[in-house]
């Protein structure tokens, strides 16, 4: 009997895994799987829904934390010297079910605010919400995307404030950011109505357009003549003249129409400011007098 050790077998990857369930030949690369992956597609092996899940797990492998962070800007933060009841305000105007609460500064996060632990101060006036926040996670804009939602899987939390190398807050990530990288987005009850109105004017001269939106739809309402040939709807207008999947804050003018990305995710546009710009005059030709005309015979 051979005292030699029987070699251990690596663990497969999901990769490999999932190439054997749906493939004869294994692709080599990952760019040979996406390809296999687009023929099934159009052969009408995997749905839409399977495809683009597929895609997603397979571009979560390669995203980091500052990829889907919410931006430092862009957190909703409570102050711990604020009063509760203040407090109370801003849960229901931002109607989230979390909230980093902080002391003075983004930087000094001191817990977790669980909304509903609010209601306990209807019962209990006294009731010292200061003393029952949830401990902060930190981890690093480095941090992979898919560790991180096994984590959050295994460690049963939402929420993550996500740091730079010198240690300041410059975001926070959710498991919800996550979720809506592989399955799309996930509509919740403060989400933005979804049967609501695609196009809506917040003022003069500006309006709110959500990117899903069809070129027909805008066209009719601009009254612009934007070709819907390559693309249905203005998010794929968006993308196509940026050629490359838009970011929050980039701006884009065509046709006389000025859009910034106000929310979006690694993987498509969400919605859109639009405004109306002024084209530049050309500048006027003077008209020539009689006296220049007769200089020139």
């Amino acid at each position: 009997m051979s005292d030699n050790p029987a070699p251990v077998q690596k663990p497969r990857s999901f990769f490999e895994k999932l190439s054997e369930k749906l493939f004869h030949e294994h692709p080599e690369t990952k760019e040979e799987f996406i390809e296999k992956l687009q023929d099934a597609h159009g052969k009408k092996i995997l749905t839409d829904d399977a495809f683009h899940m597929i895609e997603g797990v397979l571009e979560v492998a390669d995203l980091r934390a500052d990829d889907l962070m919410v931006p430092r800007t862009e957190m909703q933060v409570i102050d711990i010297s604020d009063d509760p009841m203040n407090w109370i305000k801003q849960v229901i105007a931002a109607g989230h079910s979390r909230f980093p609460v902080v002391d003075g500064d983004r930087d000094n996060v001191v817990g977790i605010l669980l909304a509903k632990d609010l209601l306990k101060l209807f019962v209990d006036p006294n009731y010292k919400v200061s003393e029952h926040l949830r401990t902060p996670v930190f981890i690093p804009e480095s941090k992979p995307v898919d560790i991180l939602l096994k984590e959050f899987r295994l460690k049963r939390n939402h929420l993550a404030l996500v740091v730079d190398e010198f240690g300041s807050v410059s975001g926070l990530i959710t498991i919800e950011d996550v979720l809506e990288e592989i399955v799309g987005e996930i509509d919740d009850e403060f989400d933005v109505d979804q049967t609501a109105n695609d196009i809506i004017q917040i003022s003069p001269g500006k309006w709110r357009v959500k990117a899903s939106t069809h070129i027909e739809e805008f066209n009719r309402h601009f009254e612009t003549h934007f070709s819907d040939d390559h693309y249905e709807t203005v998010g794929g207008l968006i993308s196509d003249e940026l050629e490359h999947v838009p970011h929050v804050g980039e701006v884009v003018i065509i046709g006389g129409y000025r859009f910034k990305v106000t929310k979006a995710v690694a993987r498509k546009v969400q919605m859109l400011l639009v405004e109306k710009v002024e084209e530049p005059k050309p500048e006027s030709v003077p008209e020539k007098t009689d006296e220049q005309n007769d200089s020139k015979d």
